[in-house]
């Protein structure tokens, strides 16, 4: 007999994933399929929206083929924000490159409004400062760049999400939900519409933007997708990070996750909208039944890529090697390295600053600056974690933590060390599909509401603190001062 299945597509930086998900939220399956990132120019980072369509197919197929006999009842998607990509509504060709969130190429237009006092607005309407990781800058430079020979009509611009709502409705629909939305600049959280001042500033025709939809909801019905019959609901889309918070059951105020991945999100969940302090954003974490659910959050531009790129850089063979040498040393020896290779995100926002290896003496060594990489991830968290608990207005509450790399015990113990806060660890990794499926199966009747899903078992690991205090503050000052270097440094 089939067992009744919700199909979770995770289109990350690095790959595209699906995971078959059943009614008592367990992993059925899995498949994946690499994406190639372009660096056409220094702290230039794109990719092709072809390939990632037909990576998110390969995918799929790959997952229905390892999974037990199973009756796809809903498709739920969960993506990397803020890349963005603009398409033909006639043929459906995309017009350009998808130009990534960790791109920096439109920080000279985000200068330029900052300059002519246009953040104050744009943080009050959106929650985000002025800051090349979000959309608008880089869908301005795709029509200024790509896009001046189509005609204003035809022209659709949407984050990643939107585009496979496209490609699996067959072209038939072009629409987003709220918390992509919520990353784009151009949407004012507190309303819940595209807004025609952020529209003006940015230079984009709302009539280019897709329809905004509940993080739940009836997208569309799935049409000509290799491995998949028509018909199938596309039944939710989120952001992965936001994903990742619903998937992890932080229903509560003050409940939150850390995803480590490629970059680094901290989010926890708030009561209301609040307009963000320095360092940090206010977004919406998802949207049920017309009522969002906000959050605070940072991003880390540069977080888990560190560790292949030190490998690399010091002839290792690959990531497990670098791991193992930097588990050989107790600590850095005063070594600190901070991968603002393509800038800092969060808290600093400074596109100019620049990876900065620091605090370099003759005791030092490849297995101290190994352990400076690791250590890099998770003081970069702390930076974060300490505006959010303090403007909170509510206690954190539950930690979760996902993302690959929390699968290592090593570095999820230097998160909790030096956040000096529990991390939970869930036995998958998954979260962001896991929260796309949870929410399409809302949808489609696989569960009631929200307390059924947090009675889910997921298995999880907690890691207390171990350090003690004043190793972790001769840390954290360390790593301060470094930062600062590296910001002075370009």
């Amino acid at each position: 007999m089939a067992v009744r299945s919700i199909l979770a597509i995770d289109e990350g930086t690095t790959n595209s994933k699906a995971v078959l998900v059943s009614t008592r939220g367990e992993v059925l399956s899995r498949g994946a399929c690499s994406v190639e990132t372009r660096h056409p120019k220094p702290g230039w980072v794109e990719q092709d929206a072809s390939q990632i369509w037909s990576s998110t197919v390969s995918a799929i197929a790959a997952c229905l083929k390892s999974a037990p006999a199973s009756e796809v009842s809903a498709v739920g998607i969960s993506n990397q924000r803020e890349s963005v990509l603009a398409w033909s509504r006639t043929t459906g060709k995309p017009l350009g490159p998808v130009i990534t969130w960790q791109c920096r190429r439109t920080a000279p237009a985000c200068d330029a409004l900052r300059n002519a006092g246009h953040e104050d607005v744009i943080i009050s309407k959106t929650g985000l400062p002025l800051d090349p990781l979000f959309s608008a800058s880089k869908a301005r430079w795709l029509l200024d760049n790509h896009c001046q020979c189509e005609a204003g009509a035809d022209i659709c611009i949407g984050t990643v999400d939107s585009w496979l709502v496209w490609n699996f409705t067959g072209g038939a629909i072009h629409a987003t939900d709220a918390s992509n939305a919520a990353r784009t600049q151009l949407y004012n959280i507190k309303t819940g519409e595209w807004d025609a001042e952020l529209c003006g500033l940015f230079g984009i025709d709302p009539a280019w933007l897709p329809v905004v939809l509940d993080s739940s909801c009836a997208f569309g019905e799935t049409r000509y997708v290799d491995s998949l019959p028509d018909g199938i609901p596309i039944a939710s889309a989120i952001g992965d990070s936001h994903g990742a918070l619903f998937g992890h059951g932080a229903f509560r105020p003050g409940d939150g996750k850390v995803t480590v991945g490629t970059g680094s999100s901290i989010m926890t969940t708030t009561p209301e909208f609040i307009v963000p302090p320095k360092g940090i954003t206010t977004t919406i974490a998802w949207q049920l039944k017309g009522t969002p659910t906000y959050a605070f959050e940072g991003n880390i531009l540069v977080s888990a890529s560190v560790l292949p790129w030190t490998a690399e850089l010091l002839g290792l063979g690959s990531v497990d090697a670098l791991m193992e040498l930097a588990r050989s040393v107790d600590d850095t020896l005063g070594v600190n390295l901070v991968p603002a290779h393509v800038g800092l995100g969060s808290p600093h926002w400074n596109a100019e600053a620049r990876g900065l290896i620091d605090g370099l003496t003759f005791g030092a060594g490849p297995a101290h600056l190994a352990h400076a990489a690791v250590q890099s991830m998770a003081l970069q968290v702390c930076d974060v974690f300490d505006i959010i608990k303090v403007k909170c207005p509510t206690e954190i509450g539950v930690l979760s933590v996902d993302g690959g790399p929390s699968r290592n015990a090593f570095i999820m113990q230097k998160v909790a060390d030096f956040l000096d806060h529990p991390v939970t660890t869930r036995q998958s990794t998954e979260a962001s599909a896991i929260g796309a499926a949870y929410l399409a199966g809302l949808e489609v009747g696989f569960w009631s509401g929200l307390d059924e899903i947090a009675e889910l078992d997921r298995c999880g690991t907690t890691l207390e603190p171990s350090l003690d205090e004043k190793t972790r503050r001769a840390v954290r000052s360390s790593w301060c001062k470094a930062v600062v270097r590296s910001i002075h440094a370009a």
